[in-house]
């Protein structure tokens, strides 16, 4: 299994982590102001949770998916993936840090 499978499947992971704790935050502050912005917030927070844990499923559980990501998938797929999960990840974190703040 190359090292690029357990970036993708870190950073994956790490940006879910991130967004529960997102969601949680925009969640109290829809509640607290009631504003569309909170709303729209949490919407997407919603979404991109969702698209994340799709990913993790195929990527760790799915019977088929999941042997071909670990050992038939070139590199240079596992590469661009990689690349695409890390700066999602790094834009979350930025994020969080922002809002946490």
């Amino acid at each position: 299994m190359s090292i690029w499978v357990d970036i993708a499947r870190l950073s994956v992971g790490m940006s879910a982590a991130f967004l529960v704790v997102l969601l949680f935050i925009w969640g109290r502050n829809l509640l607290t102001f009631r504003s569309k912005h909170a709303l729209g917030l949490v919407v997407f927070g919603f979404f991109l949770l969702a698209q994340n844990l799709f990913a993790l499923y195929y990527y760790l559980v799915d019977p088929t998916l999941s042997v071909w990501f670990a050992t038939e998938m070139p590199d240079i797929a596992w590469q661009v993936l990689m690349g695409i999960h890390v700066l999602q990840a790094v834009a979350l974190a930025v994020l969080l840090w922002v809002t946490w703040d």
